[in-house]
């Protein structure tokens, strides 16, 4: 059993994340179950993570995220740094049994190029594989760095040599699935709501343009770019060098009057959970192949069902009688859907939520995971010094 681990969050966010942060909540979710399980959690983040952990190291005071969307000529020293002091320290400390990555592409390259010079390595893929084909098509792990996927569907696209390195998957989770049985009803409200990042992907020009057909009540959470409300978005003269801007102002923009279409910003905490509770149900019209669907997750075990459309990790997340799903891109489907959601109980919502989507059920597959990964790496060094 892994008793040491460092689990690389990136210098993205703090954990756990001060509002949007998928990746950083999924962290910050394991974190506190792996210690309950008896292992020395140190966290490589930014200084400003308030996560309680064993041993925290950061090269970066505050979330990065802001430059995120700047010129790669400009970014591109942020990651290499954090990623030159995870190594170093690793270097130094022989104790550590295994490194948990989450940082996409330079974790997983910079760990594998380090080879035995670091422990053996655990990279969660969180993201559609499909973007970076020359690194996944000829990624060798060299029976030291493993992967695992959030979904079977994210793994099913993955790249043969990618495959090769894989240990399965294992679904996200959420803290609001712990218990979720037990969380009194909701009264419902007359909204539907989309929570995620203002992106293309994200699909909230087809959720605007259906709630209009509708003339249903529709609110929209989550940032635009850096902006994390209306008033930062206009205050800035210069926000359209962002993509994410440019998408809101022409696609999403045009239909929100401030009563039934609504943009309320980054929503967090107890109001984000109030907002998704008390809807009708949550949007997801994905126009890619969603791999992890952590706000899926969330939302059923808020007991509010999910409508969206039927790909990517959806179709494993969203059990018969928890949602209904459209035929991708399919419009006129998806508002005939979202006619029927009264169909559905928001009480077996949270106990599917309970029973597949808490975090011991996520710890328990990731410590099933890191052991997987300790024996592997174990049987190749036997193969490879013989």
């Amino acid at each position: 059993m892994a008793r040491i681990v460092l689990i690389n969050a990136g210098p993205w966010l703090t954990v756990p994340p001060q509002g949007y942060g998928g990746i950083e909540s999924v962290i910050a979710t394991l974190i506190p179950e792996l210690r309950r399980n008896g292992v020395h959690v140190v966290l490589a983040t930014v200084a400003a993570s308030t996560i309680e952990v064993d041993e925290k190291i950061a090269v970066f005071p505050t979330p990065q995220f802001a430059h995120l969307t700047e010129p790669y000529n400009e970014v591109m020293g942020v990651a290499a740094a954090h990623m030159h002091h995870v190594v170093t320290w690793l270097q130094n400390r022989i104790d550590v049994d295994l490194v948990h990555d989450h940082l996409e592409a330079l974790g997983l390259t910079v760990l594998a190029a380090a080879g035995r010079t670091v422990p053996p390595v655990l990279h969660t893929l969180h993201w559609d594989l499909a973007r970076r084909p020359t690194l996944y098509g000829s990624f060798r792990g060299a029976g030291r760095v493993w992967v695992n996927g959030v979904s079977s569907a994210q793994m099913a696209q993955a790249p043969a040599q990618l495959r090769a390195c894989s240990l399965g998957h294992a679904h996200l989770a959420s803290p609001l699935a712990q218990n979720a049985s037990k969380r009194p009803s909701r009264v419902k409200c007359d909204h539907l709501v989309l929570v995620a990042r203002i992106t293309a992907v994200k699909g909230q020009h087809v959720a605007v343009r259906v709630a209009q057909r509708l003339g249903c009540e529709l609110v929209l959470a989550g940032p635009v770019g850096p902006y994390q409300t209306s008033d930062e978005l206009a205050a800035d003269p210069h926000a359209d060098r962002y993509p994410d801007v440019r998408y809101y102002r022409e696609k999403v923009a045009p239909y929100i009057d401030g009563e039934q279409i609504r943009w309320v910003g980054n929503v967090v905490g107890v109001d984000r959970d109030d907002l998704v509770a008390t809807a009708r149900a949550t949007l997801f019209p994905a126009r890619w192949d969603e791999p992890g669907g952590t706000a899926v997750i969330e939302s059923l075990a808020l007991g509010t069902p999910v409508v969206g459309y039927g790909r990517g990790c959806l179709p494993e997340l969203v059990e018969p009688g928890t949602g209904l799903l459209a035929e991708p891109d399919n419009e006129p489907e998806l508002a005939q859907l979202l006619r029927r959601i009264d169909e559905i109980d928001q009480d077996h919502c949270r106990a599917v939520a309970e029973r597949r989507f808490s975090p011991t059920v996520m710890a328990t597959a990731y410590l099933e995971l890191y052991d997987k990964c300790l024996r592997n790496t174990g049987r190749m060094r036997e193969i490879l010094t013989v």
